[in-house]
């Protein structure tokens, strides 16, 4: 435990690598339009693109049954894990829940992937909140979508700024995560809230030291690979475990920070006193559904903000499944458990 939290102080969780004889099939796998999941026959996919709140231009991609009939359909807005890119995770959720009915955007947040925003490789608790009002903005302008029946699903880190958008976007009619990080929680506290104050106060004076390195320089500086090149093998079961999906075929992709790159060393700055679940009872009375894999490392942010929450909400906690298990596996991800949720919710 001493070990990760040091990593979080720096802050420099998720550490993980490629093994070297991956490299030449990471190299095939880089090619323009990418995705680490096959288009389902019955639906067509459009690139779209959409401003927040900020300005700022977002990519998306529009997932749509092939034969959706005359009525308006209801919408998800989808994003995370953070760090990953519609490619991924985000887009596998959306072209699975487009075959079950709806229609489904999946984006890449500012300051990463191919949405707009400067400098790169930035995240903040507030911008990426609104990143998920403004997808809500544009599916409720489509006109083959009822806005009246919009929600949102949320993976990984960016389960946290679902809950946090819905609490605040009462357009959101209802809402469900899965393997949710609270990234507010981890950043500021660590994992399983291990980082004691004085910890926290040499991170912050690093961070701030950082700032001035910056501030002459001109740039921003990157800071830890998410996942570097080799694993030593002394690592974190969940760390060899974000390895198997960023750094492998089977997840990678090259716009990912967490496949191929860095977020800004001071990135963690606005995560450090914004916690993003304050106002997490105002999601009711819309519902919450909640999803973590029952040997997930993450399991507790699930469970303790299930607690937090207020009916109506549900935890599901999937036997056996671990954190990542809930980014790709279909056979694993209780679809019909979502497809239920939103078509009782989204009406």
């Amino acid at each position: 435990m001493k070990k990760l939290i040091i990593l979080l102080a720096i802050p420099q969780f998720l550490l993980g690598a490629c093994k070297q004889n991956k490299q030449e099939e990471m190299k095939q796998t880089a090619q323009k339009d990418h995705y680490t999941f096959e288009l389902s026959d019955r639906v067509t996919r459009q690139k779209v693109t959409f401003k927040n709140r900020y300005g700022i231009t977002l990519s998306g991609d529009l997932y749509t049954p092939k034969n959706p009939g005359s009525e308006p359909l209801a919408a998800l807005a989808i994003s995370g894990p953070f760090g990953a890119v519609k490619e991924q995770s985000s887009g596998l959720y959306a072209n699975q829940m487009a075959e079950r009915g709806f229609v489904a955007l999946a984006f890449d947040p500012s300051y990463t992937g191919e949405s707009g925003g400067e400098p790169r490789a930035v995240a903040s608790p507030d911008i990426n909140t609104e990143d998920f009002s403004s997808a809500v903005d544009y599916l409720g302008i489509q006109k083959n979508i009822d806005r009246k029946k919009i929600g949102i699903i949320g993976i990984c880190g960016f389960g946290g700024f679902a809950l946090n958008a819905t609490a605040i976007d009462k357009r959101v009619k209802a809402v469900a995560v899965t393997s949710m990080y609270d990234m507010t929680r981890v950043m500021s506290k660590g994992y399983n809230d291990a980082i004691t104050l004085e910890q926290r106060t040499k991170t912050l004076e690093q961070l701030g030291e950082q700032r001035w390195k910056d501030a002459e320089a001109g740039t921003f500086h990157p800071g830890a690979i998410l996942n570097s090149e080799t694993l030593k093998g002394d690592e974190p079961k969940f760390v060899k475990e974000y390895h198997d999906y960023y750094r492998t075929p089977r997840g990678f992709h090259e716009r990912s920070l967490n496949s191929t790159g860095a977020w800004n060393a001071t990135n963690a700055l606005s995560f450090m006193s914004m916690p993003i679940l304050t106002y997490i009872k105002e999601i009711s009375p819309r519902p919450l559904l909640i999803i973590a894999g029952e040997k997930a490392h993450s399991r507790y942010f699930s469970e303790d903000a299930y607690k937090a929450a207020t009916e109506p909400k549900e935890l599901m906690i999937i036997p056996n499944a671990v954190h990542v298990d809930l980014y790709d596996k279909i056979d694993v991800i209780p679809f019909g458990k979502l497809e239920t949720f939103f078509n009782d919710n989204l009406k």
